[in-house]
């Protein structure tokens, strides 16, 4: 029962997403979770909750969340997806992720509980790697005495494992094709599935965004006589959008937003989360100042985005963009870092169930040679294909049989700005390498 056990046990585990020819998909349904988190004593239902959907930005929203709430003194529970480096970084105690030890009590007694369900017929099938991992947190979350659980959904909404609580808020970031296999092939059917984490007359923060992402919210809102919240009123004011610090008025006092997650999107995103902690305050009795607003802004910490390591005489960035939305956000972030007359070059992997021509369309031509590096994942696009998609934009395009060997073939380009995205697959184990090499531990943000 070691926590190298329960790795290994849930590493076996088929993907959820990944399905070989001739089997059949995975069905997904809030029973099966259910009935699970039931045979666990319903710990989801000891915990106050705020669920956050959306493509892009949740991750982002949630983290900014989580700290605002923490400096507030809330003991706060904090559950993402996916992982950089390891699965304990996805369930989070006031912003430390959970202990081996503990990890592996929660896995087990899961597992056990799921067991037991299959072997009595009351299951037809083991929960799949994410049910377990949202029940494990929601147990690991009960025992603790978390007073407030900021969840992010995993994918869509209606049938994520995480909307089987019953959240105080729901939030919605920005909506685009993603997933399109699972979720529907437009913004609006996909917006839909988003919307499933609203509740009858319950509340909706979310910024305006794509016109029918808008009115496929809407219309589910104005069904469920939910009361919708608008973040607009916590964005930069006109004119300091391109500022690093800016100055909103929250309850009636100014904050000033000083975030140290890069990039203008993270405004957007910023910006959400504000607007939960005050509907959280006003209208839940949780005890947030504006103070402590602005002081969990500053203490995020979200690594992966947009973030930057010096190592060996290079800046390394790393962001985890992994669809055509995130790699315009990411275009935008590296605006003024690739204005410089220094060396560009990007190592690029992704998934092959994203659009890896478009996404080369939008960053390769920012670069000076891309360079490919393989990830350890049943989905990831073959080396060919990316090649392909290289070949479509004129850019030199580089092969590597490791991440190892593209951070080194990157750095022996001379110094520069080497950029690595298009995986959360490839950021984690290219951020793991890199700070081991500068000496950090591998939980550190620089």
């Amino acid at each position: 029962m070691s926590y190298e056990s329960a790795i290994d046990q849930l590493s076996a585990m088929a993907p959820e997403l990944h399905t070989q020819a001739g089997q059949a998909r995975r069905k997904f349904s809030l029973d099966e979770i259910g009935t699970l988190l039931s045979a666990l004593g319903d710990p989801h239902r000891r915990l106050k909750s705020v669920l956050i959907a959306g493509t892009n930005g949740k991750g982002s929203t949630a983290a900014t969340l989580a700290s605002i709430l923490q400096e507030s003194g809330v003991r706060t529970g904090l559950y993402t997806s996916p992982h950089l480096v390891r699965p304990n970084e996805r369930i989070r105690l006031n912003g430390t992720e959970i202990g081996d030890d503990a990890f592996a009590a929660a896995y087990f007694r899961v597992h056990g509980a799921a067991e037991e369900l299959v072997r009595t017929g009351r299951q037809a099938q083991l929960p799949s790697f994410f049910e377990t991992l949202t029940a494990m947190a929601f147990v690991y979350f009960a025992e603790a005495g978390v007073e407030l659980a900021v969840l992010e959904v995993g994918m869509g909404g209606r049938l994520d494992a995480t909307n089987i609580v019953d959240p105080l808020i729901s939030v919605i970031t920005d909506i685009s094709l993603d997933h399109t296999e699972w979720l529907g092939s437009t913004i609006a059917a996909i917006a839909r599935e988003k919307a499933g984490i609203l509740r009858r007359n319950g509340t909706l923060v979310t910024l305006p965004q794509h016109p029918e992402a808008n009115h496929a919210l809407g219309e589910v809102a104005v069904e469920l006589g939910v009361r919708g919240v608008s973040a607009s009123a916590y964005m930069p004011p006109i004119g300091a959008s391109g500022e690093a610090a800016y100055r909103v008025e929250v309850m009636g006092e100014p904050v000033e937003v000083a975030s140290p997650l890069h990039g203008a999107h993270q405004h957007r995103n910023v910006a959400l989360a504000i607007a939960a902690a005050v509907e959280l305050a006003e209208h839940h009795g949780v005890a947030i100042t504006p103070a402590a607003i602005g002081a969990g802004i500053r203490g995020t910490r979200w690594p992966g985005r947009l973030e930057h390591i010096a190592s060996g005489g290079v800046d390394w960035v790393l962001d985890v963009a992994h669809n055509p939305a995130g790699a315009w956000a990411l275009r935008a972030g590296l605006r003024e870092l690739l204005s410089e007359a220094r060396p560009r070059t990007l190592i690029f992997s992704c998934l092959r169930d994203k659009p890896a021509a478009e996404m080369a369309q939008i960053l390769f031509p920012l670069f000076e040679v891309v360079i490919f590096a393989p990830i350890h994942s049943a989905r990831a696009t073959p080396m060919a294909d990316l090649m392909a998609a290289a070949e479509g934009t004129g850019v030199p395009a580089v092969e590597t049989a490791t991440v190892a060997e593209a951070l080194e073939t990157a750095r022996a380009r001379s110094a520069g700005v080497v950029v690595v995205s298009g995986s959360v697959y490839l950021v984690g184990e290219a951020r793991s390498l890199l700070l081991a090499q500068t000496a950090l531990p591998v939980g550190a943000q620089p």
